[in-house]
């Protein structure tokens, strides 16, 4: 027997128990109170049959309070004796004293002998059922042998009743025990596929709150079932507004929603529609109006309490814009790959003609146009370059010989220097180094000055024109170039370093893209965060781009 507390029982167990105790209580107290009333109308003389269900009421009463809820188990224990043993031999003590002194047998106990039976059967095993019913048909049987002999009677009745009623208790405990086994095990799987359902809907619910795109659950009444945060933010609603649940009706900038939303069910057709959201006092990303796209489909309940509910999709155009724009700026791009592949063997030929003609001219104005020619040509082919390396049409040099180590404070002070001088920003660039004189890292130094040059270009775009304002740190596994900045909108930030993608139209957006390729190539990483820095004697939040996992030579 199992001495597990009862917190660890199940509901089900302790639904049973209590039913079982609750029927040995009500039992007693019928007993008692039926043999009182034969004893006081004279029906019986028997004072034993009185004293033996007095004492089986407060037998019944103590075991309630002491013993706690569990299974009775698989063998017999203390549990089952104090339970389905005390109640078998005290049903077997009343056949026993019933009628003694008057040679006649008033009442037949056979039946009580049910619950005990089905006691065992129910929170026992099949095993400890048989058992049980066979003990009990082994006291019938004696109880009848012992009245057998003292009345002298014909022994048929004597015996064949202990027989039948014993095979009709075998069947109760085969039959309760498969029926109790069969809902135990509906029960467990019921319980397992609620936890399913349960970690199905929260994952439904994590994956829900993590899109991109608003969703909106309406009923009928036009009230908000569910909202995740995009759709909330859409919608205009401040963290110190946000409700469980809201009324569409009660802003009339959420008209065009409500009236959309009983359009879809009342038709049960999806729909959708370009709409306009006032934000009135709240402001979504810098904007008072938002332009959005909604997708609405209506979903019907089954049964007789029929409930429909409509799910709306919202997403702001110019997240839609943006992609529609990155996909074509990314088409674009394959495109321009292509041509540059085609332009290299013309740059050759200009080149290789331009060198020829330098040759034999000595006009010094002709010649600065010989220069001007080559520096152009010379330029074009870089770009050209550039563009197929990212491409990876052409393999890259660094892959093909052995790549050089740099001093990393010193590479980067050289570099950062030197941009600060051409931009006219060295009151704007402070420079940490703290990495050390033996790091050395393994990096091309036209390829790491490229980089820090395209982060230092794309900070000087968006600080303000303040000293220290754009600051670069070196440690002995990272280069970070931080500039005090506002915080990269998310749907920007989810593309930084895809090519071609850019907030600004002037920008071709192959930058952050050409940065993360070179990092890659030479086994290093590169991310964005937002970071605290001291700038100015403050502790400022900005934007910070860092370089990391290096190879050290």
């Amino acid at each position: 027997m199992s001495d597990e507390p009862t917190s660890s029982v199940s509901q089900e167990v302790m639904r049973l128990w209590q039913g079982f105790m609750t029927a040995r209580l009500l039992l007693g107290v019928v007993l008692v109170f039926l043999q009182s009333v034969l004893y006081m109308t004279g029906t019986t003389r028997s004072q034993s049959e009185v004293a033996v269900c007095v004492a089986y009421l407060l037998g019944t009463m103590v075991s309630k309070q002491l013993i706690n809820p569990r299974p009775i188990g698989q063998s017999f224990n203390h549990v089952w004796g104090a339970l389905v043993g005390v109640d078998v031999l005290m049903f077997s003590a009343l056949q026993l004293v019933q009628g003694v002194g008057t040679n006649v047998s008033t009442i037949n106990y056979t039946p009580l002998f049910a619950l005990p039976l089905l006691l065992a059967s129910v929170l026992g095993t099949l095993r400890l059922a048989f058992g049980t019913a066979a003990g009990i048909t082994l006291l019938m049987l004696g109880v009848s042998i012992w009245q057998f002999l003292q009345h002298s009677y014909d022994s048929t009745p004597y015996f064949v009743q202990p027989a039948l009623s014993g095979v009709g208790f075998f069947g109760i405990a085969w039959l309760s025990n498969q029926l109790s086994t069969r809902l135990a095990t509906e029960g467990q799987r019921a319980r397992k596929n609620q936890m399913a359902v349960a970690v199905e809907r929260q994952v439904n619910a994590l994956v829900i709150e993590s899109l991109s795109e608003g969703i909106l659950v309406v009923d009928e009444s036009g009230l908000v079932r569910s909202a995740n945060p995009s759709a909330r933010e859409l919608l205009g609603l401040t963290q110190t507004s946000i409700q469980l649940t809201f009324d569409l009706g009660c802003e009339a900038r959420w008209l065009p929603l409500l009236q959309l939303s009983q359009h879809s069910l009342q038709t049960g057709q999806a729909q959708s529609a370009n709409i306009t959201i006032q934000n009135g006092a709240h402001r979504f990303k810098g904007k008072c109006r938002i332009n959005a796209h909604a997708r609405l489909a209506a979903t019907y309940g089954t049964g007789s309490e029929r409930e429909s509910l409509c799910v709306l999709f919202l997403q702001d155009q110019r997240e839609l814009e943006a992609r529609i724009r990155t996909e074509k700026l990314a088409s674009m791009g394959r495109l321009s790959t292509a041509v540059a592949h085609e332009i290299r063997n013309p740059l050759a030929a200009i080149s290789q003609a331009n060198a020829l003609l330098e040759e034999d001219i000595a006009d010094p104005h002709l010649k600065r146009l010989t220069a001007m020619v080559a520096q152009n040509v010379k330029r074009l082919g870089k770009t050209v370059d550039d563009i197929l390396n990212v491409a990876q049409i052409q393999p890259d040099d660094a892959d093909n010989q052995l790549l050089s180590t740099l001093q990393v404070d010193s590479s980067v002070r050289t570099f950062c220097t030197e941009w600060a001088l051409q931009n006219n920003a060295m009151e704007r660039i402070t420079i940490h180094t703290g990495a050390g004189e033996g790091c050395r890292i393994v990096f091309d130094a036209d390829h790491l000055r490229r980089v820090l040059v395209n982060l230092l270009d794309n900070a000087l775009r968006y600080t303000h024109n303040q000293p220290e304002s754009i600051q670069v740190f070196t440690q002995p596994h990272s280069i970070a170039v931080w500039s005090e900045a506002q915080p990269l909108d998310q749907s920007i930030e989810r593309h930084l370093f895809e090519p071609f993608f850019s907030s600004e139209s002037r920008s071709s957006g192959m930058g952050l893209f050409i940065c993360r390729e070179l990092c890659e190539r030479h086994h290093a990483s590169i991310h964005y965060q937002r970071n605290i820095r001291n700038t100015r004697g403050l502790a400022v939040e900005g934007n910070e781009f860092v370089v990391s996992t290096f190879q050290h030579g």
